[in-house]
């Protein structure tokens, strides 16, 4: 009962930027955390960022002052803005939802479809 819509991708040079947006839709009880990973070609799947209930934010090395995640709570919309990006970002990107849909349920991730971010040098 949970989607999760992403958009915001796209083919940018290197040290260029995007906004990457994950609209969160249907029924969720609560939510503990939302973030992004990141699978490029060949690799395994990278955590990437992720930010908690109470808005405390968190990134992997590799993104660390260059990336942003933030939340609209009114739109239940999470973003990661993704500046002066390097060829080795070019991945897909897919958000996930750490939540629940009823008060006594386990937390479950719910994913979204990925949209591909591709870095030219």
């Amino acid at each position: 009962q949970v989607q999760l819509v992403e958009s915001g991708g796209g083919l940018v040079q290197a040290e260029g930027s995007l906004r990457l947006s994950c609209a969160a839709s249907g029924s969720i009880f609560s939510i503990n955390a939302m973030g992004w990973y990141r699978q490029a070609p060949g690799k395994q799947r990278e955590w990437v960022a992720a930010i908690s209930s109470s808005g405390a934010t968190n990134y992997a090395d590799s993104v660390k002052g260059r990336f942003t995640i933030s939340r609209d709570d009114a739109k239940k919309t999470v973003y990661l803005q993704v500046n002066t990006l390097k060829p080795e970002d070019t991945a897909v990107y897919y958000c996930y939802l750490d939540g629940s849909i009823s008060w006594n349920s386990p937390t479950s991730r719910y994913w979204g479809q990925g949209t591909q971010v591709a870095v030219s040098s």
